[in-house]
């Protein structure tokens, strides 16, 4: 965790900020930390961010919102011209963040904080840092709901099972709570709601912005009928193809499964097969043109990727020790297939 002096140091960036823009990464913890923040301060606009890295694409929005401060929240890396064109805009950069990078290739001009790099190690979501910033208990389900997606367990779901006993189970499971509660239900409704429009994308957000219990998300009434009717439709695509990839079980360690369609659902995907079939390493492919997005679950899943991936020049990966996202061109994949494999039968 951030510690107290580092915890004061963003408060105070947040409060002289009178018109802040915040970029977060486009999935829950990413939407749960803007939203934590958003609502605390009651000031700024948020723009989810698709790609990786965060680039020149999104400049735009400081022409269209004229920001006097920029916030970088669970994006793994940004682009060294991203940072450039907002420093020669004299607009203040605060990036909070909880992944591996190169902290000494940072720019001296973005104030940088990140758990993984303070006193106390560690690396929690983002979701949950910014809690410790707000510290608002009207908004820690929509903590819980940022931290459960995750896979992180929060000392503060106690709290929230005694809040919202119905919405909780008696688990500390994080993934179990993410699958089979209604905190979870919610967490999953808003991570889906991402995957739509950018219109209706910011309707939900402006909703959230205001919502004051759990309940009036998950409960379906003109308001958000619109997330209502995209979480059941992507939560049905999802459960067909789970039980697609399922079909392909082998007895090997390794679960390579390859998609397509006009939706990208990799992480779900990968995170739900890695919930219902622990024992197996999950390689997820979504296949779209000649470059091709892939999510990776399983024990020390960075470090085998990192292995399996460096003869491709132009492939890219990162994420975490157990959770990874990987891009690489399709006429590629079937030899990573045949690195990873190699990998893991020789942990065997």
């Amino acid at each position: 965790m951030l510690d107290k002096e580092e915890i004061l140091k963003v408060r105070e960036h947040l409060e002289k900020a009178q018109s802040p823009l915040f970029y977060f990464d486009n999935d829950q913890d990413g939407l749960c930390s803007y939203l934590l923040l958003r609502r605390f301060y009651n000031k700024g606009n948020g723009v989810p961010v698709k790609t990786s890295p965060l680039g020149m694409e999104y400049i735009r929005r400081i022409d269209e919102f004229y920001p006097d401060y920029v916030f970088i929240l669970d994006q793994p890396t940004v682009s060294n011209e991203f940072f450039e064109a907002i420093r020669q805009k004299n607009i203040p950069i605060v990036w909070i963040d909880h992944h591996e990078v190169d902290k000494d290739s940072l720019p001296d001009y973005v104030n940088y904080f990140n758990p993984l790099y303070s006193s106390k190690k560690s690396s929690e979501p983002v979701t949950k840092i910014c809690y410790e910033i707000t510290k608002r208990k009207e908004d820690l389900w929509i903590s819980i709901a940022g931290c459960l997606s995750d896979k992180f367990f929060p000392k503060e779901y106690n709290e929230f099972s005694k809040l919202y006993p119905d919405l909780s189970l008696d688990s500390k499971d994080p993934f179990k709570l993410f699958y089979e509660s209604g905190i979870g239900k919610l967490s999953r409704m808003i991570g889906m709601g991402l995957k739509d429009r950018t219109s209706l994308v910011m309707k939900m957000i402006r909703f959230l912005i205001q919502a004051r219990t759990p309940y009036e998300v998950l409960e379906e009434k003109s308001e958000n009928i619109n997330l209502h009717r995209r979480f059941n439709e992507i939560n049905s695509k999802l459960q067909k193809l789970v039980n697609k990839a399922k079909s392909e079980i082998t007895l090997s360690k390794l679960l390579f499964f390859k998609y397509s369609g006009d939706t990208s659902m990799s992480s779900d995907l990968s995170n739900k097969l890695s919930y219902e079939i622990p024992e197996k390493f999950i390689v997820v492919a979504f296949l779209r043109g000649s470059r091709v997005n892939i999510s990776i679950r399983g024990k020390n899943a960075k470090k085998t990727i990192k292995k399996a991936i460096k003869e491709f020049s132009l492939a890219k990966f990162g994420g975490h020790k157990d959770a990874v996202g990987a891009q690489m061109n399709e006429d590629e994949l079937d030899k990573f297939k045949e690195n990873i494999e190699k990998i893991l039968d020789q942990k065997s």
